[in-house]
């Protein structure tokens, strides 16, 4: 089960105005469920996004990329259509121009260009995208437009997910209340660099095109770059930011302002407990673990040290067994690269428990609290290095038999 994870209420999940949402079954992947999503977005909306690293990306992406920077300054992204069931990736030229098709046929239906729509897939790399059934499921996605329709449009994303994730905020700026809703998916493949990870996030807040740009690749690195279930970074991972404007504000135009400092509030709470769910929702995960580096010179550096022990399979089978073998995370901390790193300075705090002071295992120290802390399903690892003010934060869970059996059995 789901560490601590609950299926989002539908009316904690506020609408955006500007923002209507349509899903259906295409029979894509399995069938039975919701596997296609539209969103469709008002004339003016802004959009930006972020997206994977792998330089073995998907179709998809690919083709998202080209449309927001071929896109005519005078139109605006239509929509967003999303597929589960077929990842488009590692399908070559025939992958590319079935992602290109997908968009021409929502075009036509919308009455827009291809470019104005924003092609995302998530599930088994390698297969051919159906593009056929995606064609013979779009009218079902637009008659089913609703405003209020995120949680459906939360369970048509999901792979290996077993909940849906929504995330809502109001948040006020400048006297006026805006909203931010967003949803993602990922449980597996989770290690974003910008998992397989979608995440769709709006805010009917007026936001000119290059803070969009910025707000995006900002939430990103305090949120989806915080995270790690398995180290695999997906060929698929998109993180996409609309503003639609539509709510009774003047348009936030500087990064410095007190109005996109509220804003951003917001959009990276949203994104974070987003991020914070897919770690929840691990495949096979039965403990939330967070990582905190303290102490460090710079922010990367204590990155690469937090990553080291979330990465770590040894670490991660002795949180699922609750053996408090807790010289694994001191393994962990020196295999991280930093040559220089003062081992003899170093403090390991598990929750409250303090481990190892100046290095070594700390005199007061006993393995049955260590063992109480461990068996909760929330702990805290807290290395302090003791060489400077920097520090990071990561988010990841344990590593049991069921994510092996998960992802061996994925495909069938």
């Amino acid at each position: 089960m789901p560490v601590n994870l609950k299926r989002p209420d539908p009316q904690y999940l506020k609408p955006v105005n500007g923002v209507s949402l349509g899903v259906a079954q295409a029979e894509i992947g399995k069938p039975g469920r919701k596997d296609l999503l539209v969103v469709k977005l008002e004339d003016g909306s802004r959009v930006a996004a972020v997206f994977t690293q792998n330089r073995f990306c998907a179709a998809p992406v690919v083709v998202a990329r080209q449309h927001l920077t071929m896109l005519d300054p005078d139109a605006s992204i239509k929509a967003l259509l999303v597929n589960t069931g077929c990842a488009n990736a590692g399908t070559g030229k025939e992958g590319m121009s079935a992602a290109r098709q997908s968009c021409a046929q929502l075009a036509a239906l919308l009455g827009c260009s291809s470019a104005q729509v924003l092609p995302f897939s998530t599930g088994v790399i390698m297969e051919p995208l159906p593009v056929e059934k995606i064609g013979a499921g779009l009218p079902d996605c637009l008659a089913n437009l609703r405003e209020d329709n995120w949680l459906a449009a939360a369970e048509a994303i999901m792979t290996t997910d077993t909940l849906p994730k929504a995330a809502s905020r109001r948040v006020s700026i400048g006297g006026q209340t805006v909203t931010v809703t967003g949803i993602a998916k990922g449980a597996g493949m989770i290690h974003p660099n910008m998992a397989t990870m979608l995440a769709f996030v709006a805010t009917d807040a007026p936001l000119s095109l290059a803070l969009a740009r910025a707000a995006v690749a900002q939430a990103a690195n305090h949120s989806f770059n915080c995270i790690t279930v398995d180290g695999d970074t997906s060929t698929n991972d998109a993180f996409v930011l609309i503003s639609t404007g539509r709510a009774s504000a003047p348009e936030i135009r500087d990064a410095g302002s007190a109005e996109y400092q509220e804003l951003m509030q917001g959009v990276t709470a949203v994104a974070a407990e987003l991020a914070q769910s897919i770690i929840r929702d691990g495949e096979g995960a039965t403990k939330f673990i967070t990582i905190r580096i303290e102490g460090g010179r710079r922010d990367e550096e204590c990155r690469r040290i937090a990553y080291a022990i979330a990465h770590s399979p040894l670490v991660k089978t002795a949180f699922f067994a609750s053996d408090p073998n807790l010289g694994r995370i001191l393994a962990a901390v020196g295999k991280a690269g930093i040559s220089d790193l003062a081992v003899d300075k170093i403090d390991l705090y598990l929750d409250d428990v303090l481990v190892v002071k100046n290095g070594g295992r700390h005199p007061g120290y006993r393995e049955s609290d260590g063992q109480r802390v461990m068996k909760q399903p929330e702990i805290s690892i807290r290395v302090t290095l003791n060489r400077g003010s920097a520090t990071a934060t990561v988010w990841t869970c344990d590593l049991s038999h069921d994510y092996v059996t998960i992802n061996a059995e994925y495909r069938t």
